[in-house]
């Protein structure tokens, strides 16, 4: 066989695929079953899996690979787009040493570990100085890699290649004040009654109501399952092995039920995208933009919506008959979608939702320049949810350490919520106007056309295309906000009655 043959990239990078997916069900069981004095073997183990990845991927045999399949114009369109894309994550990977690989693996198992600790003792303190060793590992990143005007741009385009500083400065400078607005009239109006979703709800008919949700959504549980965690997300290790966690608050009805309808959303994806393009570009997911659209369309546009209600409310009822016994639909669905300031991201209204990224977001920019560390975060962060959300944030576990994402050395990722929000937007309004009669469906129970549209305009084609263009092909126009401001302008016009 020629050794630079398109199957012999197939078989090379097929098997990298292997020892990454082998090293993320370490990572899934790190969050879901590992026994406390596992960490530091977990940690090891992690780490010679992803070096040893970044080492078959940089080495020079698959630069040459790449380099020859770059130039062959036998290839078709598939073909050579996988290949230019590997060229490109290639050319990135190379300016990161295995041994950096291989530190920052070491350092982000020491950290989630300790925010672990730190939750649990609702302390910053503990979290703060393997913070700080990630916070310098990713300002080196940011060097190695590259950027034009600020370092962050490096780091977000590990999340979003197609995202800069300079454009969500833009949207989150054009979004504010309309939110802002938005929330201004709501504030005028009487609050919605939510005490009845503040009772006593037992665990296992929670995880079972969940359940149900991610069967009626289309959930495949033959190529996946759901558990608990810290908090929630989704991984995969191949299109047919997708896993969902979630959190139970016996106290609090809507906290497990919409993770597991946003990571739920998320699995979907990843259960629809190729499965023969395992461990090549275009089995894999667009951008974390597009993912998050995916967890903010069912979460929000179709989860909390009134036609869906209408249907599973009555599921609802009969788990929790005594709960809900003197509530009606249109009760249920206003008190879901009460709009007010709050502490913690994930149970945050979809307005206010946006504010929570905003701050997060502003808080990494200035991490990553230097110009704020780690032992700084605590009362910047509380300066801006009282500036932001004119609230005063109580201790640290409902406010700085409510995120797990720094202590994966996920910097760059927070800016794909909001991104992802109004992706959301613009894709459920175009499945509205090509369906017209969805809202009759959905209320009937079925969301069948929704996820065949997402089929078949979604998750198909991988990394094909960039956001913006996934985003035209599928709309026909590239992402424009007002989709998301018209949508919440109609939706809470109404239910606050401006």
């Amino acid at each position: 066989m020629n050794q630079f043959s398109y199957q012999q990239y197939v078989t090379e990078l097929q098997k990298i695929g292997d020892i990454k997916y082998a090293g993320a069900v370490l990572q899934w069981d790190q969050e879901t079953y590992l026994p406390p004095k596992g960490n530091d073997a977990r940690g090891r183990q992690i780490a010679t899996l992803t070096e040893w990845a970044h080492q078959q991927f940089t080495s020079e045999a698959m630069g040459h690979l790449l380099q020859h399949l770059k130039n062959d114009v036998t290839l078709n369109a598939q073909q050579q787009r996988n290949v230019a894309l590997s060229f490109e994550d290639y050319e990135r990977s190379k300016k990161l040493p295995s041994h950096f690989v291989r530190n920052v693996s070491e350092a982000v198992n020491k950290s989630f570990h300790a925010w672990i600790k730190a939750r649990k003792h609702n302390d910053f303190n503990v979290f703060e100085a393997p913070l700080q060793t990630i916070i310098n590992l990713k300002k080196e990143e940011a060097q190695l890699i590259g950027y034009d005007k600020h370092p962050y741009d490096a780091l977000m385009s590990e999340f979003d290649r197609s995202l800069t500083t300079t454009i969500v400065d833009a949207l989150f400078a054009d979004l504010q004040p309309q939110i802002t607005h938005l929330l201004q009239q709501i504030q005028k109006k009487p609050t919605p009654n939510t005490d009845f979703l503040h009772q006593h709800f037992e665990k296992d008919k929670q995880w079972q109501l969940g359940i149900d949700i991610l069967k009626a959504m289309h959930f495949d549980f033959e190529a996946g399952r759901q558990d608990i965690s810290e908090h929630p997300f989704t991984t995969n290790f191949s299109s047919n092995d997708v896993r969902v966690t979630t959190r139970i608050d016996e106290h609090e009805f809507s906290n497990m039920l919409w993770s597991c309808i946003h990571e739920g959303g998320h699995a979907l994806y990843e259960q629809g995208l190729p499965e023969n393009q395992y461990g090549l570009p275009l089995g894999e997911y667009c951008s974390l933009s597009i993912h998050e659209s995916q967890s903010r369309l069912w979460e929000n546009n179709i989860g909390r919506s009134l036609a869906f209600w209408q249907h599973h409310f009555e599921q609802v009822k009969k788990v929790f008959p005594t709960q809900f016994n003197d509530v009606n639909v249109y009760e249920f669905y206003k008190a879901i979608n009460k709009v007010a300031p709050s502490f913690i991201r994930t149970e945050a209204d979809e307005l206010t939702y946006h504010f929570h990224v905003m701050i997060r977001y502003e808080i990494e920019k200035l991490l990553i320049e230097g110009t704020m560390q780690a032992k700084d975060i605590p009362s910047y962060w509380n300066e801006l949810y009282q500036k932001y959300l004119g609230i005063t944030v109580t201790d640290d576990v409902h406010g700085c350490l409510q995120d797990v994402h720094w202590s994966h050395g996920s910097f760059g990722y927070f800016a794909t919520y909001s991104v992802g929000s109004l992706y959301a937007a613009q894709l459920f309004h175009t499945i509205q106007q090509q369906h017209p009669t969805i809202e009759n469906s959905i209320a009937n129970g079925t969301t069948n056309a929704i996820w065949e549209w997402l089929q078949k305009n979604i998750y198909p084609y991988g990394r094909f295309y960039t956001s913006a263009e996934l985003c035209k092909q599928a709309t026909g126009s590239f992402l424009n906000s007002k989709y998301f401001i018209d949508y919440a302008s109609k939706k809470y016009g109404t239910l606050y009655e401006f």
